[in-house]
């Protein structure tokens, strides 16, 4: 990546396997990189302020990535992060991949700026299958905008009804693609409100059977307005900043994927973020990036941990990145949504979670991800009941007594989270 960050080459003989010490270190950083291992933020604010944003298509389980990465009163704590989003501290909306993610209101504006006009491009095709040309979405977002000013908070059911009546979303029964066409219109239709920062989330409803329900309110009624010019060239190294220091080790690549962005644009945001790094005797440690080589990839990782690394590791070695105290006692087992970031922070190295996640669509198994100090041994999914839970699992090993402890040491943490008490189903 060039000088201004720095280096360090790490080599295993034949690459790395399962296990090696250098593999388990790459593992063991990402995790406390994450805040899912170590001290924890200290509430869901403090946790999306590092890892910027959060993968959060489902609800239920995305509320439980944030909880379990705090600490204090914070950890574990659903009703501290749904109190925070119906607070609009965090927001819920589609940026950077055209899926949802939890983000800040701070940041959602400069980078829904910096994401909009790729979602926008890569939506024209989809956009000419469903019949929406710009005056049409220009139309719509207008209607969309006036139907939840002034503090109105509407569903997507509400929000359609307003497009009814202004005679924009007719139900004409046809279908596309197996499904109506109305509803694809209508998805289609809020999702280029949200790109056009005209909605966004609003406070979630309950409804009769407890479930939450998404509703949406007006985008510069809940987001604050960018303290100076949006300047391109620092959104891209805020970016590349904030993604290295919470997910490293990680390549351009899979920031580039991660973003949605080109690998020339995470460059360009590595270069700035280097140069401003440079002019700014005070940033301190956490501020800098460090790249290291190791197992034909080149990675990149914030230099606090890159110094650690260099300190364990010589270039025929190939010991941890991490020192081994920083590092919970094994056997540690953890449990994450198919989605969490340690998952879908990565795509070319997404290997050394050790198993395959998401799961496909098709697949009946459980689709939630269980890991054994760091690694992939099998799936797991809740089964919610009115006052109690069932978690399944689908393990691809026997649990040793040590690690059945700490099987039960996480089932007792997501309990806490879901406030309901929980059984265990173990599938065969």
């Amino acid at each position: 990546m060039g000088s201004a960050l720095g280096g360090q080459e790490i080599s295993g003989a034949g690459g790395l396997q399962d296990g090696t010490a250098l593999a388990t270190g790459i593992v063991r950083h990402r995790l406390l990189a994450q805040q899912l291992w170590g001290d924890g933020a200290y509430d869901a604010e403090a946790c999306l302020r590092s890892l910027l944003a959060v993968q959060a298509q489902e609800y239920a389980y995305a509320r439980w990535t944030l909880a379990q990465r705090c600490a204090g009163q914070a950890r574990d704590n659903a009703a501290a992060v749904d109190a925070a989003i119906a607070a609009g501290t965090i927001l819920r909306t589609h940026v950077l991949r055209p899926t949802w993610h939890f983000v800040l209101a701070e940041d959602l504006r400069w980078l829904m700026t910096l994401s909009g006009p790729r979602l926008r491009g890569g939506n024209k095709t989809r956009d000419r299958q469903l019949g929406l040309d710009a005056e049409t979405v220009r139309r719509s977002s207008g209607v969309l905008g006036a139907a939840v000013a002034g503090g109105r908070h509407l569903t997507r059911d509400e929000l359609a009804a307003e497009l009814e009546r202004a005679g924009l979303l007719e139900d004409t029964g046809e279908r596309l693609n197996g499904a109506p066409l109305r509803g694809q219109r209508l998805g289609h239709m809020v999702f280029h409100a949200e790109m056009d920062q005209v909605l966004v989330s609003g406070v979630p409803r309950i409804s009769d059977s407890g479930a939450l329900r998404q509703t949406y309110a007006l985008f510069d009624e809940r987001v604050p307005a960018l303290a100076a010019d949006f300047d391109r060239d620092q959104a891209l190294a805020e970016l590349a900043r904030r993604y290295f220091s919470s997910r490293g080790p990680a390549t351009v690549k899979d920031c580039a994927l991660w973003s949605g962005l080109t690998q020339t644009d995470v460059r360009r945001g590595l270069a700035v973020h280097a140069a401003d790094s440079q002019e700014d005797i005070g940033a301190g440690d956490r501020s800098q990036l460090q790249s290291l080589s190791a197992d034909g990839y080149e990675f990149l990782m914030a230099s606090g941990s890159a110094l650690a690394a260099m300190e364990a590791s010589t270039t025929t070695s190939n010991a941890g990145l991490a020192p081994p105290s920083t590092a919970p006692a094994a056997p540690r087992i953890d449990l994450i949504q198919c989605y969490d970031e340690y998952v879908m922070g990565y795509t070319p190295t997404r290997h050394y979670l050790g198993g395959t996640a998401p799961a496909a669509v098709a697949s009946k198994h459980p689709s939630h991800v269980t890991l054994l100090d760091g690694r992939m041994i099998g799936n797991w999914q809740h089964t919610l009941k009115p006052e109690s839970a069932v978690v399944s699992f689908l393990l691809n090993r026997a649990l040793t007594p040590a690690q059945k402890r700490a099987l039960d040491a996480a089932v007792a943490r997501y309990e806490t989270f879901l406030g309901r008490a929980v059984s265990v189903d173990l599938l065969g």
